[in-house]
């Protein structure tokens, strides 16, 4: 990988990629809120915004908009946003934010837990208070429920709390009640100030409207009782609801925000992976020093069972490297001298010396925990309709609970105006847009992360989401059906030309050193086992899917197909009859000419990877169409089709042949996969629907596919459309769920079944079921990072 060193010369790029921490988001109201300010701004090309993990994705023109802008967007949101320290490593980045959420989690579990102390304190507290018929509850039926019951044997157990005058109670009760509200309850009535600022509403608009409701109420019916006696009305108090609502709601987000922290391991494991510290040998001396330290082409030390902290190249020692948790490899893979390592991988037994390559974020490992970063905060299309829905939800729920009041205040009879009340403060405390929120990057964060542990990195929830609804596979044939190694079978040499087989290896190995073909990997693998020394080469060309060409010694030299060389006006009819033997046997055929004449044919057979046939049959049990696309010629195609189980073959095409067959499918219809490692490949990898790279390929086929697989392993491509499968199921299980307890349970708290059965939903009862709807999205995505991803076992 070369570099060169910046200029002022150099132009700035087009666009640059902000990353940023948002704090105080709570809902998809929130989420969609800050997403809609940061696309409103100019300059602005593309934003992500992620619930989940807190943080904002932003692509820019650095000519039209510079990051204070976007960071005043969020904040004039009314948010908080803060660009990552620069210099901070992933490691540091992850502790700092663990240490983030383990604040927030303890704050939260003390609230919540003071909270429900004190509601039960208040509960208590009030039961002097509501002796007695007025004071009986008739508009809660879970209170009026437990007063009946709890109310005796409080006589018996506290006596000494019915001779308190009522009044010290009340006061008491109006006190604790108004503190839990004031500081446990302090962020909703916050925030929900912060979105009516700015114009736009949330979660805690509903929570804080709903138990403010209640409190004001209480607050006149304790103060004033005498003005509900003149107006023949009962003056109810809801303090032990206000702190239960609170309370539940606390403890709902304590839940949510534990089973959040889950969906995020798979990325916390690959972060911790990379040791803090490095042994290095410097001037003889063996020095441990902060990875930061280490410097490109410094040998670095590995001792057994000692994870290794950079990549490199081993130039000492062998060993068994543990690199399962990078590549999804079960087992160790041996490493010796000229081997490449990972760092994050775990040295087995032996100790390794090993010359340091990439280093921070252009490793493997931080490559890998970048990637699984930006798939956990992108967005999958699916959830385009449930922001459509947050973004008109509180609005519509209010307009629901105001509407709620209006109806039993009118129709309510005797206890009308506590039934509006306490009816109009269940729908607002039960609604719940957080499932909606959660309902897609959960399964998102969460699949992501089990793909990562599996070798299979994800580039989005787009491509998550297109992965779960593909209907054919296309493989290409060389380096991704077959091994990538072929091995030279023959060399025949053409009549007439004086030449010996040695020479034309030579010759035609000079010429292929400089490309990135695995036939050409073959023939100088042929060469070097002879010992046969490279010419020089100059004027070097590759034309994919066809050969190369250049000057070799001085010599006009092409290697190719036979299409190759009749475009080059050099006629490869001579092999004939050795060509179509060849490809029987399913080898491939390189034809060399030199100045401007047939030299000789190399033929070369690339043997069928050994999971590929079980891979097309799995393929096929999942009601997948697979099909083989090669540039090799349609005989050698056919030979390893049959080996491999595929019926349908597309051969002899060039790299935009390999496109316009993808175009052709897409056209009918079909949802395509395609599988490739190879440079001539970019462009089918872009065009497909699904683009799957081979991690062990070429760089610019990673680059334009959407799914990379960290080993060559077919296995991984049936397990990713599984994956992706049972993640677009979750997904879509949730957003039923969530759209599916609003529909229900809406109208329940509204009073929808008390005229055919006499039940109202009581708001503390509707608080816990709004918390519980939250954690049961956040728990049915976790199920993913369980779910079994190799074929069934008949």
């Amino acid at each position: 990988m070369s570099s060169s060193a910046p200029s002022a010369s150099k132009p700035a790029p087009s666009t640059i990629e902000l990353r940023l921490d948002v704090t105080g988001m709570t809902c998809a109201a929130c989420q969609a809120h800050v997403q809609r300010s940061l696309a409103l701004v100019p300059g602005v090309l593309d934003a992500s915004v992620s619930l989940l993990g807190n943080s904002a994705r932003v692509r820019i023109d650095p000519a039209r908009v510079g990051s204070e802008e976007v960071l005043r967007a969020v904040e004039d949101s009314g948010y908080t946003a803060a660009l990552p320290p620069a210099g901070r490593g992933a490691l540091a980045e992850e502790d700092a934010r663990a240490a983030l959420e383990e604040r927030e989690y303890a704050e939260l579990r003390r609230h919540a837990l003071a909270a429900l102390g004190a509601g039960l304190v208040v509960m208590v507290a009030s039961l002097p208070l509501m002796s007695g018929t007025e004071h009986a509850h008739a508009a809660d039926p879970l209170m009026a429920w437990a007063m009946e019951r709890v109310d005796p044997a409080a006589r018996v157990v506290l006596p000494w709390l019915f001779a308190i005058d009522t009044r010290v109670l009340a006061g008491f009760v109006l006190v604790l009640t108004t503190f839990v509200l004031a500081w446990a309850g302090r962020r909703f009535f916050v925030r929900a100030w912060s979105s009516l600022a700015n114009r736009t509403t949330d979660m805690n608009t509903l929570i804080a409207t709903g138990t403010g409701a209640a409190w004001a109420w209480s607050l006149v019916a304790t103060l004033f009782p005498g003005w509900f006696r003149a107006h023949g009305l009962a003056p109810e108090v809801y303090w032990e609801a206000v702190v239960f609502l609170v309370a539940l709601v606390l403890l709902g987000n304590l839940l949510e925000h534990r089973a959040r922290r889950r969906t995020t391991d798979a990325l916390r494991a690959l972060v911790r992976l990379q040791p803090a510290r490095a042994r290095v040998e410097r001037g003889g001396k063996e020095l441990e020093i902060a990875l930061e330290d280490v410097c490109p082409g410094e040998v670095v030390l590995a001792r057994p069972g000692e994870r290794l902290a950079v990549d490199g190249v081993v130039v000492g020692g062998a060993s068994a490297v543990d690199e399962a948790i990078l590549t999804g490899e079960s087992m160790p893979v041996a490493k010796s001298a000229g081997d490449a390592v990972i760092g994050g991988s775990m040295n087995g037994t032996g100790a390794l010396r090993y010359r340091a390559t990439t280093l921070g974020a252009d490793s493997v490992l931080a490559r890998i925990v970048e990637l699984v970063k930006s798939a956990q905060a992108s967005r999958a299309p699916i959830q385009q309709f449930a922001d459509r829905v947050s973004a008109v939800f509180v609005p519509t729920v209010i307009g629901i609970a105001l509407a709620t009041f209006a109806a039993w205040f009118t129709l309510g009879g005797e206890h009308a105006l506590p039934r509006a009340v306490a009816a109009a403060v269940a729908v607002l405390v039960i609604a719940c847009p957080c499932a909606m929120g959660l309902a897609v990057p959960t399964a998102i964060v969460v699949a992501s992360g089990r793909g990562a542990r599996e070798g299979i990195l994800v580039r989005g929830g787009a491509a998550l989401q297109r992965a779960g609804e593909v209907d054919t596979v296309v493989f290409d044939k060389t380096g991704t059906l077959t091994e990538g190694r072929p091995a030279v079978e023959r060399i025949v040499l053409a009549p007439d030309v004086a030449i010996v087989e040695d020479e034309l290896l030579r010759l035609t190995a000079s010429l292929e050193a400089s490309s990135e073909h695995p036939l050409a990997g073959a023939i100088v693998r042929a060469a070097d086992e002879r010992g046969l020394a490279r010419e020089t080469v100059e004027a070097f060309a590759s034309r994919p899917g066809r050969g190369a060409e250049a000057r070799v010694g001085g010599k006009r030299v092409l290697a190719g197909n036979a299409t190759y060389l009749r475009e080059e006006g050099v006629a490869p009819d001579p092999f004939t009859r050795e060509a179509d033997a060849a490809a029987e046997r399913g080898a491939t055929c390189v034809y060399v000419a030199i100045d401007g004449r047939l030299a000789g044919l190399i033929t070369a057979r690339d043997p069928l990877r050994p999971e590929a046939r079980a891979v097309v049959a799995e393929l096929r049990a999942m009601g997948l169409d697979v099909v083989l696309l090669s540039g090799d010629q349609r005989r050698t195609a056919e030979a390893i089709a049959r080996e491999a189980g595929i019926e349908r073959v597309v051969a002899d095409v060039l790299p935009e042949g390999k496109v316009a067959e993808l175009e052709r499918l897409q056209r009918e219809g079909r949802v395509v996969a395609m599988a490739g490692d190879g440079v001539n490949d970019a462009p089918a990898l872009a065009r497909a629907d699904l683009g799957i790279a081979l991690g062990a390929g070429a760089d610019v086929a990673v680059q334009a596919s959407d799914v990379t697989l960290m080993r060559p392993d077919l296995h991984g491509v049936a397990r990713t459309i599984r994956l992706s499968r049972r993640a677009l199921a979750t997904m879509r299980q949730n957003l039923y769920w969530a759209f599916g307890y609003n529909v229900v349970m809406i109208p329940i708290a509204a009073g929808a079944l008390h005229p055919a059965f006499g039940v109202q939903l009581s708001p503390v009862l509707a608080s816990g079921a709004m918390a519980l709807s939250s954690v049961s999205v956040v728990l049915n995505s976790l199920r993913l990072a369980r779910a079994r991803l190799e074929a069934a076992q008949r």
